[in-house]
């Protein structure tokens, strides 16, 4: 097993994310390719919006940007940290220290409570005591209007709310990056407005960097940063200002 590295912010004006060469071509006898000879770099405090029609790539950059899946060829580097050598445990700490997710569909255990699954990502890491586990979570909570709820398990929970669950679970550990796939898709207008601005005040107020997968262009258009790909390659790349 490799010896863990000591966990490191990004240094100023060096990126949080770096995709180089970023290529991911699936197997078979017709090779099929997700992703295409990607350049891109993210810096800290960006709200970015990764746009493009169903089947252009943006699912799959995002899952390689946050080491759910292995390129096939080129790095992605995390806080100036090459992640291409790196062996599962090691990625395993780097997403559970550095990245956040949050996905169309919440992905909460139905057997845990809004706090309990909040907790996990917490436990997983083991940092701190679960007594602190407990606190933070219910302050994560608590920030998102949830405090009345935290004993309430999923199917307890409005669609709106259960993404709410879905972002304090990814703010669980503090991370500086969070990347979100289509976290409003799946919910009503006013729910997908209110999971828009908690993302929005990520940035804003706590210095997060969020990377979000939408097909929704109002909201796209309301992020800071919009990357546009089709066919597996980014054919845009636009600052709003």
């Amino acid at each position: 097993m490799s010896e863990k590295r000591p966990e490191r912010r990004a240094c100023p004006g060096e990126p949080l994310i770096r995709a180089t060469d970023l290529t991911r071509i699936l197997p078979g006898t017709v090779p099929v390719t997700l992703v295409h000879d990607i350049d891109l770099a993210i810096g800290e405090r960006e709200f970015v919006a990764i746009t493009g029609p169903s089947g252009s790539g943006k699912s799959s950059l995002l899952y390689l940007l946050g080491l759910l899946d292995l390129p096939t060829r080129g790095d992605v580097s995390i806080a100036g940290r090459s992640t291409t050598e790196m062996d599962d445990v090691e990625r395993a700490n780097v997403r559970l220290s550095t990245l956040g997710f949050v996905f169309q569909f919440h992905f909460l255990l139905p057997e845990f409570t809004a706090l309990g699954n909040v907790m996990l990502p917490m436990k997983a890491l083991r940092r701190t005591s679960e007594d602190l586990m407990r606190e933070r979570a219910g302050s994560l909570l608590a920030s998102l209007g949830l405090t009345d709820h935290a004993s309430k398990r999923p199917d307890q929970l409005s669609g709106g709310q259960r993404q709410r669950v879905a972002v304090a679970r990814a703010l669980a550990n503090d991370p500086p990056l969070i990347l979100a796939d289509e976290p409003t898709g799946s919910l009503d207008s006013k729910s997908s407005e209110q999971v828009f601005e908690i993302l929005r005040e990520l940035v804003s107020r706590d210095g997060k960097t969020v990377v979000a997968v939408t097909h929704d262009l109002g909201l796209s258009e309301r992020m800071d940063r919009r990357i546009q790909l089709e066919d597996g390659r980014i054919v845009a790349d636009n600052a709003h200002h």
